[in-house]
């Protein structure tokens, strides 16, 4: 196999994630990251749930102590008919604050956009914030999501995601090194254009009129009459962007969440996001116009190299060149994990880890991708939530059922 035309499209991807777009964010300066004083607005955070314990909890608590008007904030968790007890829970969390908080319970299950949609169809905010339901939101998201609706054009602005459970093993702590450059680096090229094409639903704010204006073609998502229940906050992003507004992201809004701790966990979460950025991609190419042109190129170089890499790494192992891969992968690996200890060495305990942590990447990145890009290709009409068991999300403590709305 000629390795030229792939060895090119790892430089494109490359230059654009590292070089690109790190080289606008300075040249920029403030524009980069362009705000609004005084813009306080409504806001309700919205919380689809499903087998979440007593976490859900913890997340409602978090959403009350914002740094924010208590009369302007209010929050609406969409349970999706959880098999373990995390309704009670959240029952429990809310009857401490009945009139900010508001527990619905969705007639069947059916994803988390559908619970999204039910939950804005509750409030009349101006902002609505999508919230998962085992993140702890820090106190002043509020302020900084909505410091960066600076213009009407903007939809959408996406925050940051730090592992809450980054010390529990050699994984979580590689997965928080990760989330770092697919956070601070890797969207660079994108702010720059207003045009991040993947807003976490981790934590993302959104005008609630624009989720209104999109809500028919949200609800019918499906893959050949399949309805699928991936990627949801890939494809809500992607039709803001296509219905022509813009979509920014700020790393001073942030949240905790739970990594996965074992490799089948981060396997199953691996396919799910695996199975999105290709029905995402692939969406693109039909209507690249509908996107940034600079982006646009970045997206189909990105999807050239997913599609190519399997290949190499198979063309490699087949003809005994595996290790030429391994030691680019190494170098690449050591390099990245150097510029991390930099860029957080003034970060507080709780926000970093080693760069050594980073390290297993350059054997879990061949093998993954090797994996997971060829059965995600084969598995793209799947309807599961994945990461989301009955059982492993259950407490053996149970709470008595609260009221709800």
């Amino acid at each position: 196999m000629d390795p030229f035309p792939v060895q090119l499209l790892f430089l494109l991807v490359i230059a654009n994630r590292y070089v690109v777009g790190p080289l606008l964010r300075r040249l920029l300066g403030k524009s980069f990251d362009a705000t609004v004083e005084g813009f306080e607005p409504t806001v309700a955070f919205v919380v689809p749930l499903f087998n979440e314990g007593r976490g859900i909890a913890d997340t409602i608590r978090s959403l009350l102590r914002q740094n924010y008007p208590p009369e302007k904030l209010s929050v609406v968790v969409v349970d999706d008919c959880s098999t373990d007890d995390s309704y009670e829970w959240a029952c429990l969390a809310a009857a401490e604050r009945p009139d900010a908080v508001t527990v619905l319970r969705a007639p069947r299950n059916q994803g988390k956009r559908a619970g999204i949609n039910m939950a804005v169809a509750r409030t009349s905010a101006e902002i609505v914030i999508s919230v998962d339901s085992d993140v702890v939101v820090d106190r002043r998201a509020v302020r900084e999501l909505v410091r960066r609706f600076a213009t009407p054009r903007i939809a959408a602005v996406g925050g940051r995601t730090y592992v809450s459970n980054r010390d529990e093993n050699f994984l979580t702590r590689m997965i928080e090194v990760k989330f770092h450059f697919s956070q601070e680096w890797l969207k660079d090229l994108e702010r720059a254009c207003r045009s991040v094409v993947c807003l976490s639903g981790c934590l993302s704010a959104f005008r609630r009129e624009v989720l209104v204006e999109l809500e028919p073609i949200l609800a019918q998502r499906n893959i050949a009459g399949v309805p699928i229940k991936y990627g949801e906050d890939r494809f809500l992003t992607q039709q803001i962007l296509k219905a022509g507004y813009h979509t920014v992201f700020t790393p001073d809004a942030f949240c905790w969440t739970s990594a996965p701790a074992t490799l089948s966990g981060y396997f199953s979460q691996q396919l799910r996001w695996r199975r999105s950025n290709l029905v995402d991609f692939l969406g693109w190419v039909s209507q690249p116009w509908r996107i940034h042109p600079a982006v646009a190129v970045h997206y189909l170089t990105v999807l050239g190299l997913l599609l190519a890499y399997p290949v190499v790494v198979l063309d490699n192992l087949a003809e005994g060149q595996l290790w030429m891969v391994m030691v680019l992968h190494v170098g690449f690996v050591a390099l990245l994990g150097f510029l991390y200890r930099l860029e957080t060495r003034h970060l507080s305990a709780e926000r970093r880890v080693s760069a050594l942590a980073f390290l297993p990447m350059a054997v879990v990145m061949p093998v993954s991708y090797l994996v997971i890009t060829p059965l995600a290709l084969f598995t793209l009409d799947s309807s599961s939530w994945e990461t989301r068991g009955g059982a492993t999300a259950a407490t053996e403590t149970q709470v008595a059922p609260a009221r709800a709305a």
